[in-house]
């Protein structure tokens, strides 16, 4: 076991000095010191300055550590415990509980950072490999943006438009039904949103299938790059159990902006973009790691944060494409009243298939895209001359494409003590058959106002 001393503190950055005798501690090793009142500090080795020399990452807060402290080497790498006991747990990036609820009993520990780089999944098995849809319960979703099983998906966004709320009803409607396991990784957002986020998990009874990881906007960049690796650690074991997994990440884009703060402490220079020059591969390692095996499989709804509503910003294009369904959050539906604020215009899906979802889901999907497209050109011309100039078609096409918006709005259950409104959830069948039924006119007599934040379109409310 090898001792250094702290040589240089930076922040989050420290400088560790070891004796030309000794052979330096590898990358990712652990080193633990001591801050001036004795509470212990985990450092991670992130680069060989010299031969004597490493630079690393504090894992908590610096503040309190002093040049010429000794430090202590582990020889070992971060390490989190794994399996069924860490359901209903929440742990911090170290895999250390953080619930108040005492230690946890894993049947194993397992490092975070995977050096096997083999495909999971290889053609043989991608080709026999059946598409099974996941019901959220979320009309515009199911509809539109079907969530299937083993698949990557992106819910964008810029503040205050409702991602993690979209996030938490997803979780809630779900994993009620689903039978497998649930790993909720935060990373740099709120404390108040993940305390909430636990409570709202043990106030419907889910909490005892959910995992939960925070690395949180108070904690350093270390801590929050890391989170998302210990989050998908948790999922990959739960996976090799057989089991199909459901993992959720909040926000990817704090991920890439926790990377860029490491890399631009550590005196790396940018690339032309501003971000980190390893965005491209940082974000590939982990996206990776979320595939399907014959054992079970990993299904990933990411939140991802849109800086100033910038879809072009570099770290959200990055993101795009390692996802198989894009749903993108409008600012501009948020002001009109419409949740969930999905722009369906905007977002987008390869899951949308005939072949996943049946001819008859497709078609339906279609049609009601053709109609609010349609809707989105009239608004302009309405805006302008108004409803009465519309010829007969376009104004038939216009107030339908109005019934169809206000269907897919939905009360939501985690809204519940915000709205008023008692949630719904709402079978796929019910979804199609709603739309279906407006798109045929037989609810062209019932004004479009009596059609918002619904539940199942029944047959009864023509009579409206």
């Amino acid at each position: 076991m090898m001792t250094g001393k702290i040589a240089a503190v930076n922040g989050p950055v420290v400088d560790v000095e070891f004796s030309g005798a000794e052979a330096l501690p590898g990358m990712y090793e652990i080193l633990e010191a001591l801050d001036r009142f004795g509470r212990q500090v985990t450092l991670e080795v992130m680069e060989h300055l010299s031969q004597t020399r490493v630079r690393c990452i504090s894992l908590a807060t610096s503040i309190n550590v002093v040049r010429g402290s000794e430090v202590r080497s582990t020889g070992k790498v971060i390490e989190v415990p794994v399996g069924e006991k860490v359901l209903s747990r929440v742990l911090n990036v170290l895999g250390q509980p953080i619930d108040g609820l005492g230690p946890i009993e894993a049947e194993k520990m397992k490092p975070i950072r995977r050096r096997d780089k083999k495909f999971l999944l290889n053609p043989e098995m991608r080709e026999r490999q059946k598409f099974e849809i996941l019901e959220t319960g979320i009309k515009m979703v199911d509809l539109l943006f079907p969530l299937i099983k083993g698949s990557k998906n992106g819910i964008l966004g810029g503040a205050a438009l409702g991602k993690s709320l979209l996030t938490l009803e997803v979780i809630h409607n779900v994993v009620h039904k689903h039978h497998g396991a649930c790993v909720f990784t935060g990373v740099g957002e709120r404390i108040r949103e993940g305390h909430e986020l636990y409570h709202e998990l043990k106030r419907t009874g889910i909490l005892d299938r959910v995992a939960l990881v925070y690395g949180q906007m108070d904690e350093p960049p270390g801590a929050r790059f890391e989170a998302i690796l210990t989050g998908i650690t948790l999922a990959e074991h739960l996976r090799e159990k057989n089991q199909d997994v459901l993992f959720f990440v909040d926000s990817v884009y704090r991920f890439a902006q926790a990377g860029m703060e490491v890399s631009t402490l550590m005196g790396h220079i940018p690339s032309e973009t501003g971000y980190q020059p390893t965005l491209s591969s940082e974000m590939s390692e982990f996206h990776e790691r979320i595939q399907t095996e014959a054992a079970g499989s990993i299904t990933a709804v990411e939140s991802v944060y849109v800086p100033a509503d910038d879809l072009t910003d570099p770290a959200v294009v990055t993101i795009f494409s390692y996802l198989d369904s894009i749903v993108v959050l409008s600012r501009a539906r948020v002001q009109k009243g419409l949740y969930p604020a999905i722009d369906p215009l905007l977002s987008s899906t390869v899951n949308l298939d005939p072949d996943i979802v049946g001819k008859r889901h497709f078609d339906i999907a279609q049609e009601t895209l053709r109609i609010l497209r349609r809707l989105e050109e009239l608004n302009h011309i309405v805006s302008v001359i108004g409803i009465e100039e519309l010829s007969k078609s376009d104004r038939l096409l216009y107030e339908r494409g109005l019934r169809l918006q206000n269907f897919l709005t939905q009360p939501f259950f985690t809204a519940e003590l915000h709205t008023g409104r008692p949630g719904a959830y709402v079978p796929v069948g019910q979804t199609l058959n709603g739309c279906r039924m407006i798109l045929d006119g037989r609810f062209d007599q019932v004004p479009e106002d009596k059609l918002y934040l619904i539940g199942e379109l029944q047959e009864r409310r023509r009579e409206g």
